[in-house]
């Protein structure tokens, strides 16, 4: 896979150019995890899953399980739990504790289930009478107006459920502990860069790109889940957690690659770089 993405971004000819890239290899239940990827499991810290993909593309493998997955939302569009779980996880978690800071009486905070985010609580916090579940204090609207908005935008979301992964790791290019061939490419580029990209999976194959986004859970629903399920290419421009939460660049986008598309990109940089002089569109060398 490294030469793989090497040989992607040599064919885009320009010395230097940095893409951040996080490989996502799924391990489904009774699956046998190799060891090396199960030393990737923190198991005192949460993450989110967009955290972890920042994180990764920065040379940190990390393992994401049930247990140390720091976002519900994430864990059900990954697979990791049942979307109508109403048991909330065990112990703290980097998403809910937002909540719990923003929250008069912290004391008697109870985290929300799986089955309040499936239902639209969790984001139609205000509308719901669930102003804990805010993650801006009291004056927090929640990411939808009403309730049964909330419910139906969840549903698009694509998921992957029912539940069927054990784990989730997330390492980069340059992991060479292990030879593994990822599921799902995540490369966190700017527009002049989407815009070569596309042109080098067009190149052999005529084949437009269509765009499924929305405004919440864009790293592990978008930018996971759909291309894994759909085996298409998907972008978005990242969400709320992906922005506040992991930080990603506001000069930044992601797009999610399902492996075999991947190759497809890379066979086709190389075989269009005379035909689209990439080094000389406006910024690509910055």
């Amino acid at each position: 896979m490294k030469a793989l993405f090497h040989r992607m971004v040599q064919a885009m000819g320009v010395e230097g150019l940095t893409i951040p890239t996080t490989l996502v290899k799924f391990y489904k239940k009774g699956e046998e995890i190799p060891q090396e990827v199960l030393e990737y499991h923190t198991d005192h810290i949460t993450l989110t899953s967009c955290q972890t993909t920042k994180q990764a593309s920065l040379g940190d493998a990390i393992c994401l399980t049930r247990q140390n997955i720091g976002c519900v939302a994430a864990a059900i569009s990954l697979g990791l739990v049942d979307q109508n779980d109403q048991k909330p996880f065990e112990g703290p978690r980097v998403y809910t504790e937002i909540m719990r800071e923003h929250t008069d009486n912290q004391a008697k905070f109870t985290p929300p289930t799986p089955h309040d985010f499936t239902e639209g609580v969790v984001y139609s916090c205000k509308d719901a009478g669930r102003p804990e579940f805010g993650l801006f204090g009291k004056e927090d609207v929640g990411r939808y107006k009403e309730v049964a908005i909330a419910k139906n935008a969840v549903a698009e979301m694509i998921a992957i459920q029912p539940a069927v992964m054990e784990a989730v790791f997330f390492y980069s290019p340059e992991f060479e502990e292990l030879e593994l061939i990822p599921d799902v490419i995540i490369c966190s580029i700017r527009p002049v860069e989407l815009t070569r990209i596309i042109q080098a999976y067009q190149y052999n194959t005529g084949k437009r790109i269509e765009a499924s986004m929305g405004g919440l859970r864009a790293v592990n629903s978008d930018l996971i889940a759909r291309p894994y399920l759909t085996q298409k290419i998907n972008i978005s421009p990242y969400c709320l957690g992906a922005r506040l939460i992991a930080q990603f660049e506001a000069n930044r986008l992601g797009i999610g690659i399902p492996y075999a598309a991947f190759e497809e990109i890379v066979q086709g940089m190389e075989d269009s770089k005379t035909g689209f002089p990439f080094h000389l569109y406006p910024g690509a060398a910055e």
